[in-house]
């Protein structure tokens, strides 16, 4: 694997910072703990399952605008929660899942920050992988965005869009960024450079080519100079803590906007958390990126 074109090799320990200096001389078990978050974390399973109640219930109260469907398949679905303020911004969300787990419906209820001030939610699904390539699943994306852009009105959802998204949700988000109707974002804890992927567990689903790699890593894309934030919990392991660092650093060499937003205390799960209060860390950063 060390060697490989687009590997995780050429970037030495950058994203390996807290294993070794050499991403290459570590063992595949080192390698694959480095992106590992559920396994650096005790109680994931339970913050799993109250962030899925709480979603659900969020769901069950707002039940006039949800799976509609963006696409042909299974997963190109969008639920929207509507603004209760005319024209105001729409917060659009991306869950994450290495691009192989979860769903939107266990996402909802991060949307309570913002809608406590007036403002739509728009949580996207997509296809996964073995199912669906990278490259696939990012065309996904950007038809979602077109869906909710052309008919977002007709469901409360009519003002400019802020996408933000949370792990692999947040490289999709970075993508997302030059989608016409975006106009800002914001990425949680998010996996900006895929080279290394190729070198863990996470590749024998995703299968990334050379293409991919080099096409698909926001850190080899040209900067969109519009605002997009960055935030990391402070907890997380320390390969993903470098992600964000990093295409933070990336955009301000090119004097693209959005401020690197550190989360005291929180680790890769918990930093949700500041998505669902009206004064949380998050909200508030959301809030700002719009104005």
């Amino acid at each position: 694997m060390t060697g490989v074109m687009g590997s995780g090799t050429e970037w030495g320990g950058e994203f390996g910072a807290g294993w070794a200096t050499d991403w290459g001389a570590l063992s595949r078990a080192a390698r694959d703990a480095a992106y590992n978050n559920t396994a650096a974390v005790s109680d994931v399973a339970a913050i799993h399952a109250a962030r899925t109640r709480d979603s659900l219930a969020a769901r069950a109260a707002c039940p006039a605008a949800l799976d509609l469907p963006y696409g042909r398949g299974e997963r190109h679905r969008i639920d929207i929660f509507p603004a209760t303020v005319a024209h105001a911004p729409c917060f659009v969300f991306i869950h994450g899942g290495y691009w192989q787990t979860n769903s939107k419906e266990s996402f909802a209820c991060l949307g309570d920050g913002v809608r406590a001030h007036g403002w739509s939610a728009a949580f996207l699904g997509y296809s996964l992988a073995p199912e669906a390539t990278l490259a696939q699943i990012v065309g996904e994306i950007h038809a979602a965005l077109d869906w909710l852009a052309a008919h977002g009105r007709d469901y409360g959802a009519g003002g400019p869009l802020v996408v933000s998204g949370w792990s692999a949700g947040g490289h999709l988000a970075a993508l997302a960024l030059d989608h016409a109707a975006v106009v800002a974002g914001l990425g949680i804890s998010g996996v900006y450079e895929l080279g290394p992927l190729r070198d863990t567990y996470l590749n024998e689903k995703l299968a990334l080519s050379d293409e991919q790699v080099a096409t698909l890593s926001p850190l080899r894309r040209p900067v969109v100079p519009k605002p997009m934030a960055l935030t990391y919990g402070t907890n997380e392991l320390p390969t993903l803590i470098a992600n964000s660092r990093r295409l933070h650093a990336y955009r301000a060499a090119a004097n693209a906007p959005g401020a690197l937003l550190p989360a005291p205390g929180r680790n890769h799960f918990t930093i949700l958390d500041d998505l669902r209060q009206p004064d949380g860390f998050l909200t508030r950063q959301i809030l700002v990126l719009q104005n």
